[in-house]
């Protein structure tokens, strides 16, 4: 099983299912800078809950590079990764701008995987 509903008892068996649920929309992202695979991404159920979901499991929808370096302190950083909500592309060379371009894929998820 994927992920579980703490609220509802829902249940998704496998990434696929979660992801193209027209019951789940994500909303944010929870940024850990030390190991961004600790962060995680956050979806509001029908039910009225949020539910976290660990980056590790969903790096793989970018398909694009992994800067090594974060820009916090510069002009270039716009800092959305402190924000709750990151819905646009980051515009700085860092190594958290991947996480707007996975909000991207999973926000469009369910339109991408329909059946032919």
């Amino acid at each position: 099983m994927f992920k579980r509903c703490n609220k509802c008892g829902s249940k998704w068996e496998n990434r696929d299912d979660f992801l193209s649920d027209k019951n789940i929309d994500v909303v944010g992202y929870q940024v850990f800078f030390k190991n961004l695979k600790l962060g995680v991404f956050l979806f509001n159920h029908s039910c009225n809950t949020t539910m976290a979901v660990e980056a590790k499991f969903l790096l793989d929808l970018h398909d694009g590079t992994f800067s090594l370096e974060r820009n916090p302190d510069s002009r270039e950083c716009p800092g959305r990764c402190l924000n709750d909500n990151i819905m646009s592309p980051c515009s700085s060379d860092c190594r958290c701008a991947f996480i707007s371009e996975i909000m991207k894929v999973i926000k469009n998820y369910a339109a991408s995987h329909l059946p032919p």
